[in-house]
């Protein structure tokens, strides 16, 4: 197995004195876990950040080795890690994509959603500007792998007021615990639970 490509680094785990377990988001392999040596090195740390585009270099003498991989930052997403609500909407975000998605199977269309969300998140003035996105996101990723359109109204427009993207923000919490994170490994909701915490102060 060999392959390069551009991806979305979406969660690293520590292994071993030095390395990280990395889970990677791609457009045409979809989620793939590989072993990055030094990733918790000076070098490598800027690097692993969740929410980073990087370069993927992945290589494996077979298909049921774990891939050693090599990554170069394309574009960072730290500087948003320091601020409270940006950094649980990421944070949420790529817990998400990690935990909800089969591992290389590819979901072009979220891949490119997720992408678009992570970059409208570090953009934009406010939540009011990405949280129908992430609205949105979650919605495809539930059509995507297999549950169809939650119950319920349907989600309402990207510019509607932060009340309303909220309300609707509110009402996917059942179907992404019931659904998306379902049997997944630890608390993924934990980040979900934060994040609401976080907008809740801002509708108040």
């Amino acid at each position: 197995m060999h392959l390069r490509a551009p991806a979305i680094l979406l969660a690293a785990r520590a292994h071993g004195e030095n390395a990280v377990i990395a889970r990677l988001m791609t457009e045409r392999h979809g989620l793939v876990a590989a072993y990055v040596a030094g990733g918790r090195g000076r070098r490598m740390r800027p690097v692993v950040i969740p929410g980073n585009r990087v370069a993927l270099e992945l290589s494996a003498k077979s298909d049921s080795q774990l891939p050693f991989a090599r990554l170069e930052l394309e574009e960072s997403r730290a500087p948003w890690m320091t601020e409270p609500l940006p950094a649980a909407a990421i944070q949420w975000a790529c817990t998400l994509t990690a935990s909800a998605l089969p591992e290389r199977n590819p979901y072009p269309a979220l891949h490119c959603a997720l992408d678009g969300l992570l970059g409208a998140i570090c953009h934009a003035r406010s939540a009011r500007g990405w949280l129908g996105a992430m609205v949105a996101y979650e919605t495809l990723l539930l059509r995507e792998t297999g549950y169809g359109a939650p119950p319920g109204e349907a989600a309402p427009p990207l510019d509607a007021p932060l009340e309303q993207q909220f309300a609707a923000f509110r009402a996917l919490h059942g179907p992404m615990g019931r659904h998306a994170l379902a049997g997944s490994p630890g608390d993924g909701m934990a980040a979900r639970v934060l994040l609401g915490e976080r907008l809740a102060r801002m509708v108040r």
